[in-house]
This record gives structure tokens, sequence and C-alpha cells, in this order.
């Protein structure tokens, strides 16, 4: 539990520093929302397209050398986002964030599935609350640290650039403000390392996923993915889930600039979204499996962006910021919700429908650049709304009805056979 621990605390280090690194390449690349927000879109397409390599890799490696490989692949794109930014050249930024993503795929689709399956599946979500506090304690501190380290002073610095009497004077200014993010991400890389190594060299043990076999089932026996439509009904609303977390997660700080707040303000409203997080899992931590169920805790949750949404779109100014940085608190149980009802029984195709499920998360790249772009043409708060509502009620489908889809006689039809 403490090495899952620790790397949950890398997952959202990592992860919800997308957020303040949409201000900062805006600024350090001179780019419009658009163009910004391919740093959520690439980082998110990479589960997209590495999930189901990294479900390959696992069946050879284990879980754990996977997790180790995992860490290895995000130094090596730190590393190439740090020089590639420094040098603002965007592409190779890019190029970093997406293998930055290869190596989070890796760990995610061996870490998830690891916790779910490591005691009873029905305290899954229980054992995933512990493991989001850590998650969410790391990207609270995420925005913090690169506020203080890169992004100090911005609204000044912004000031000065338009102001710059030269092109030559504007581009000193903006590359010395790139140059700021070289050393905080190679020291991440090293990091990075020196966790891959300690990973491989951890006790930690290696879990059969036959432990994940349905209890209807006979000999761990378990029917093929195309007869197993929760599943897939989870996968869909995963990619829902992960859209909403990153429209209120990473996506505020460009939604308070809808109102004019300032950017020394927006910089850390991402964190203010993780605090809220943070005190749903604890939430959920305390009442499941003992008073509520980890279905009906979804299905609340899911109820609470509805309401959340609707008050956003009511509100204007800091009370609407507020509203979407509460959205933290309805998202927080959603993943380790939907995680293991979403892989429940799949026994020997854990792995592969883990990774399925891990390929939900390329719903962090598609719903902010749709708000982005249709933000263009539509009030932003409209756009919003359209966006989270649908989002929210899919996801209560899938609590009250969706998980359960199936699931009974696609795992009792080999025995019958």
């Amino acid at each position: 539990m403490v090495v899952i621990g620790v790397l949950f605390f890398i997952f959202g280090f990592v992860t919800w520093l997308n957020g303040p690194l949409i201000t900062f390449v805006k600024l350090a690349f001179t780019l419009d929302d658009v163009n910004a927000f391919l740093i959520p879109m690439v980082f998110y397409l990479s589960y997209l397209f590495l999930s189901l390599p990294s479900s390959w890799v696992l069946r050879r490696t284990g879980m754990k050398k996977g997790m180790g490989a995992g860490l290895f692949v995000m130094a090596v794109g730190a590393a190439l986002f740090g020089e590639c930014a420094t040098i603002r050249v965007y592409p190779g930024a890019l190029a970093g964030l997406f293998v930055i993503g290869a190596g989070l795929s890796l760990l995610q689709t061996a870490a998830n599935p690891y916790i779910s399956i490591l005691g009873p599946i029905d305290s899954a979500a229980q054992r995933i609350a512990v493991m989001g506090i850590c998650n969410k304690v790391a990207g609270m501190l995420a925005p913090v640290a690169i506020g203080a380290l890169v992004l100090s002073g911005i609204d000044t610095l912004d000031q000065q650039v338009k102001a710059a009497p030269t092109p030559e004077a504007r581009e000193a200014l903006l590359s010395a403000f790139a140059a700021k993010i070289h050393l905080p991400y190679l020291a991440m890389a090293a990091l990075l390392a020196l966790l891959a190594v300690w990973v491989v060299r951890s006790p930690l043990p290696e879990i059969s996923a036959d432990s994940n076999a349905g209890s209807e089932s006979r000999d761990g026996d378990t029917p093929p993915l195309s007869r197993i439509p929760h599943l897939w009904l989870g996968v869909l609303c995963l990619f829902l889930y992960v859209g909403v977390e990153v429209m209120a997660g990473d996506a505020i700080g460009t939604y308070g600039h809808g109102f004019d707040l300032p950017l020394d303000e927006t910089k850390f409203f991402t964190s203010f979204t993780l605090a809220a997080m943070l005190a749903g899992y604890l939430g959920g931590l305390v009442l499941i499996p003992r008073v509520l169920s980890q279905e009906r805790y979804l299905a609340l949750s899911a109820a609470l962006g509805v309401v959340l949404t609707i008050a956003a779109y009511a509100t204007h100014g800091y009370a609407s910021v507020a509203c979407v940085a509460a959205l933290g608190f309805a998202n927080a149980m959603m993943w380790p919700a939907i995680f293991p009802l979403g892989i429940r029984g799949l026994g020997r195709h854990t792995e592969i429908g883990s990774a399925f499920m891990v390929m939900g998360i390329a719903g962090g790249a598609v719903l902010p650049q749709l708000f982005v772009q249709l933000k263009q043409h539509f009030p932003f708060q409209a756009v919003f709304l359209a966006l989270m509502a649908p989002a929210y009620l899919y996801i209560l489908f899938f609590a009250l009805y969706g998980h359960r889809v199936g699931r009974k006689a696609a795992i009792a039809a080999p025995s019958l056979a």
C-alpha cells in the first residue's frame, strides 16, 4: 500500500501540472487558448494509443517491473519536455508530454487493477480512495510548486512583454521566462528514474489477475470481452469522468480568465479543485462501504455534479469559479468507484480490460479541447454547461444501472455451456 501510494502521488503531481502549464505555454510560446490546450490533449491522448500496448508489456514483465518501466519512461519524457520548453520548441515540448503520458499509461494500467484486486472488490473504492488522497495531495502541491518556481509575477511579465520596445527585447523576456522551467523538470526526471529503481527493488508482491474472477464463475473461467457489456459501458463512463475532472481542474484557470480575473490568481485555481477532491476522498474513505456502497456513492456524486454545473452557469465571477472548484468534491470518488465496477469479474481479462479502461482517460483530451473550440463561438458558461451536464447524467446512469448490464449473465454463460 505504501509503495502504490507513492506511485499515486507521482500520478497526481505530474498530471495536475497540466493546468498551470497551460498558463505557462500561452505566454512562453505566445499561443491562443486552442493551441495552449494541446497540452492536456496530447498528454491524455497518449493513454488512448498506448494503454493496450501497456497491457501486452505487463503480461510479459508482470505488474511490478511494468511499474518500474513506466516510471523510467516518464523520466525520459520529463527531461525532453524540460529541454524543449527551455529552447521554446513547442512540438518538442508536446512530444515530451506525450512520452510522460506513455509512462503513465503503463503505470496506471498496472497500479489501478493492482490496488483494485489487492483485497475484496466490493471495498476496492475504499482502497483507491486512500490512493486518491495521495494523488490529490500531490495535485494540490503541483500548481503551488510551479506557481512559485516558474509562474511568479506572471501578470507583471505579461505587461512587460506587451510593452517591450523591440521584438528582440520581447524575445529576450520570453526566453528568460521559458528557461525557468528547465531545472524543475530535470530534477523531476532524476527523481522519477530513482523511483523506478526503488519500485523494482521493493518488496512489492506480484498479484495474479485470476484473483479478480467473478464469484459466479468456475475455476476463474470468464467469457470473451465482447460478452462483458459492463466493461464497455465503464470505458465510456471513465472517458466522460476524466473529461469533467480535467475541465474542473485544468480548465478552471481559463474559465476564471473568462471573467477577466487576473493571471496571478487563476494560476492557483487548480489547487482549489484539488482541495475539494481531497475532501471528497476523505468522505468516501469514511462512508464506503460502511454506510454507502461504491455504486450509491457514485450516483450521489454524479447528481451533485449536475447541480454544481447548473449553479456555475447561474452565477458569475468568483461565485461561478467556486462552483467549478466544488466539482472536485463531486468528482473525487468517481474514479475509485468506476474503475473496479468496470473490471469486476474479468478474471484472466483483467490486464486487457484495465487497459481499455485506462484508454478512457483520453476523455481528458477531448472535452477540454471541445470547450476551447466552442467558446470562441458561444458564451463560455453555456458551453461549459452543455458539455458537463450530459457527462454527469451518463455517470449517474452507469452508477444506477450500467455497471450491472449483462454482468451476471455474461459470467454465468461459460458454466452453462
